[in-house]
């Protein structure tokens, strides 16, 4: 049975994006005889608010979008991603990191440039070289750090991965891409990156239903489900509603939200329609 997913966060109003993408995961699983579940990934508390969540459940019930089950809220599964997190340790792949974003730019102009991948310069391993003791000495004089993964030794330990797109064919993984990425921090056992992969396994996610945006971090997504022993979904990575600049739609930017377009007397057909339905 195909088994996918709408996974919003409640930082601010849903736009027409997020109305594109619930509605292709719900029309994939409804036409199938399919689940599709809610998720609301709300791990990070400085932006999520209750009035968003509350918002966001109203704005897809009232664009005709249901969900099967008991919605899961990632702020209440803490203790799933310090277990993941924990296996990754137990096998050396995971290091403390005490750099500050001015500290890995600097070290990326002393060395005259670094490694990019689809987001950006690479984290050049600074804290990857420190020594056990150092480390230790660090963490009990009380200073502030992230908790990355070691790719390098990740790939190494995993072999060589496969993942299928169903947009873009098999993949072989490639999780370099992305570097040594942060999984949790000090204050926070998680990360977009482990939380997910986590919840696709626990809640017997099939098909990765989610913008072309991520398509690289599925990469990373394939190695942490090889390292932890996790089910493999296949992935449907679709395009992204633009604007009149051709830029994605963002909170951020200003898009307009599904609230106002129900508000101003569009119907359900309506803002379907201006969502690519």
């Amino acid at each position: 049975m195909l088994v996918t997913r709408f996974a919003p966060s409640p930082t601010g109003r849903l736009h027409l994006g997020h109305a594109h993408s619930a509605l292709v995961g719900w029309t994939r699983a409804r036409r199938s005889g399919g689940r599709f579940l809610l998720r609301i990934e709300d791990i990070d508390q400085t932006r999520c608010r209750p009035a968003f969540e509350a918002d966001l459940i109203d704005d897809l019930r009232r664009l005709g979008v249901d969900w099967d089950g008991p919605i899961r809220r990632q702020s209440e599964h803490m203790t799933d991603y310090r277990a993941a997190l924990d296996q990754l340790s137990d096998r050396g792949l995971i290091y403390p990191c005490f750099c500050t974003r001015k500290d890995v730019a600097a070290e990326i102009a002393r060395a005259g440039g670094a490694p990019h991948g689809p987001d950006g310069p690479l984290y050049p391993g600074i804290c990857r070289r420190l020594g056990a003791d150092e480390r230790q000495r660090r963490i009990a004089g009380g200073a502030a750090f992230a908790l990355r993964l070691d790719v390098e030794k990740a790939v190494a330990q995993a072999g060589a991965l496969t993942w299928v797109d169903h947009r873009r064919g098999r993949q072989s993984a490639e999780p370099e891409i992305l570097g040594d990425v942060v999984l949790a921090r000090k204050e926070c056992p998680t990360s977009y990156h482990l939380s997910v992969t986590v919840d696709d396994a626990l809640q017997g996610v099939t098909l990765v239903t989610r913008g072309e945006d991520l398509f690289f971090a599925s990469h990373l997504h394939r190695l942490l489900q090889a390292l932890l022993g996790l089910d493999v979904p296949e992935w449907d990575h679709h395009p992204l509603l633009t604007n009149a600049a051709g830029e994605r739609l963002s909170k951020r930017d200003g898009a307009v939200s599904l609230r106002s377009l129900f508000d101003a007397g569009l119907s359900v057909e309506q803002v379907r329609s201006m969502a690519g339905f």
